[in-house]
């Protein structure tokens, strides 16, 4: 019989998809109050995958990754997840959502996602989300999965995630 212990902390990443342009200093400031210092923002990456969101959010959809230097408890991401659908919902406008917020947690062998989406590949966690390993790391970068979303196998996704990644692990030699 194993004996259950304490997880390791894990980076905190925000996937943040956005088609208003003037609301990312107040949406970054709305973060910063949630979940502390900001350490990575990537520029905006044009949203240009799918067009699954163009009908709620309008055109001109940015993608943008923040994490935050405060590492968190992996059992944490289902609050997370709820606490940024009520962020989505300052955003909104006519009913439609403007802001959609992925919250995920790096480890330095995987990338996983929030979701309110049950699947056969994603875990209950509590309160109607699920968690959903998306990326594995492997030979120096991360690799995806049958599931992976096309964006998040981006080359561009890709290299931002391997950056925080870099970052979380010089955290993890320095605590």
């Amino acid at each position: 019989m194993g004996i259950a212990g304490t997880y390791t902390p894990e980076k905190l990443v925000m996937c943040i998809l956005s088609s208003l342009p003037g609301s990312h200093d107040e949406l970054r400031a709305l973060l910063v109050e949630q979940w502390g210092v900001i350490d990575f923002s990537s520029s905006p990456i044009p949203f240009t995958f799918t067009n699954y969101y163009e009908k709620e959010m309008g055109g001109a959809i940015v993608r943008t990754f923040m994490s935050f230097k405060r590492l968190v408890d992996p059992s944490f991401l289902a609050q997370v997840k709820l606490q940024t659908n009520a962020v989505e919902d300052r955003f909104r406008e006519g009913g439609m959502r403007r802001v959609n917020l992925d919250p995920g947690l790096m480890a330095l062998s995987r990338f996983s996602l929030a979701t309110t989406k049950e699947s056969a590949h994603r875990i209950p966690l509590s309160g109607g989300i699920y968690a959903e390993i998306t990326l594995l790391y492997s030979r120096g970068s991360f690799r995806s999965l049958d599931w992976t979303y096309p964006d998040f196998r981006s080359p561009l996704y890709l290299a931002a995630l391997n950056e925080i990644r870099s970052l979380y692990k010089v955290q993890l030699r320095s605590s």
